[in-house]
């Protein structure tokens, strides 16, 4: 069935004002069915949210999205590729050092176990156990080899020592104050306390400990 022209330009004119609008709002302004309306959409070739059921839509031209290919507007999330399991499965293969759970609801706005559950074993993805947490990477050999040796430098310079390491590092410390966090590492090697030097520093930036130099005589 034809489509009214001035009802489709105030169809866009609405939607263009708006920038974002619901199902309903669409059709109390065009006055028609949810039917219709919908049909008016995809002539349009309207983008619906992926966060709220996607119950939201906009224009294709309207979202200015950002480096990760994501635009917010009002509570409304929209991704330039797709759905929210289409956008988890981009983000991954451009991520670095591929996502946690976490760092993906960071990006996108909205609790991870709404969708990660579905995705456990997606062909596009790998799901590996690192330090207790489920790090997605991409499944493509050569990026996955990237990304897992990215995760694992991350891993190694954020991660602290643990109590009983923490006291070794520290008895060490005491004893020979002077020695660098290497050679530190290597005396606790001998201890079989196997911390790297990363970890060291990590400690004593966490805590303020770092050796104090001497101001330079004059």
């Amino acid at each position: 069935m034809a489509q009214d022209p001035s009802t489709q330009r105030k169809g866009l004119r609405f939607l263009r004002i708006r920038k974002v609008v619901t199902l309903a709002e669409l059709v109390l302004d065009l006055h028609c069915s949810p039917r219709t309306a919908q049909r008016r959409l995809g002539v349009w070739q309207a983008m619906n949210s992926y966060n709220r059921n996607g119950g939201y839509y906009t224009l294709p031209d309207i979202p200015k999205f950002d480096a990760n290919g994501l635009w917010r507007y009002r509570g409304a999330f929209f991704s330039r590729f797709g759905n929210l399991p289409e956008t988890f499965v981009e983000l991954v293969a451009n991520a670095q050092a591929g996502l946690t759970a976490a760092e993906a609801g960071d990006l996108l706005g909205v609790r991870p176990s709404s969708f990660l559950w579905s995705l456990r074993e997606h062909p596009a993805l790998r799901r590996e156990k690192h330090h207790g947490v489920y790090v997605y990477l991409c499944s493509d050999p050569a990026r996955y080899d990237r990304q897992r040796q990215q995760r694992s430098l991350m891993e190694k310079a954020a991660r602290l020592p643990t109590d009983f390491e923490a006291v070794a590092i520290l008895a060490e410390k005491i004893k020979h104050p002077t020695l660098s966090d290497e050679a530190l590492s290597r005396r606790l090697r001998k201890q079989q306390v196997i911390v790297e030097p990363e970890t060291i520093e990590n400690l004593f930036v966490r805590h303020d400990l770092g050796v104090k130099k001497a101001p330079p005589s004059i």
